[in-house]
C-alpha cells in the first residue's frame, strides 16, 4: 500500500494548515478518511486551507527588507 499523490499532498496541506493556524495536527490527521484507489490511498476528506494573501505577501516583504 502507498500514498497517492492526492493523498501526499492533503498530509502536507494538513501540515501547512497546522502551521498555519498554529494547532496541533493529530485531530486533523485522526479525522481523514482513506480509500484504496487504483493510485495509491487517497483521502476523500482532504483539509480546507484557506488565508489572506495579501498578509502573507506582506510578511515576505518584511522579511525581504531585514535581509
Amino acid at each position: 500500500m502507498h500514498l497517492s499523490n492526492q493523498a501526499a499532498g492533503a498530509l502536507l496541506m494538513a501540515l501547512q494548515k497546522c502551521l498555519w493556524e498554529q494547532t496541533d495536527i493529530m485531530p486533523l490527521l485522526q479525522e481523514m478518511v482513506f480509500e484504496m484507489s487504483d493510485d495509491g490511498l487517497v483521502v476523500t476528506n482532504p483539509p480546507v486551507v484557506s488565508g489572506d494573501l495579501s498578509e502573507l505577501e506582506e510578511e515576505a516583504e518584511a522579511e525581504r527588507e531585514r535581509e
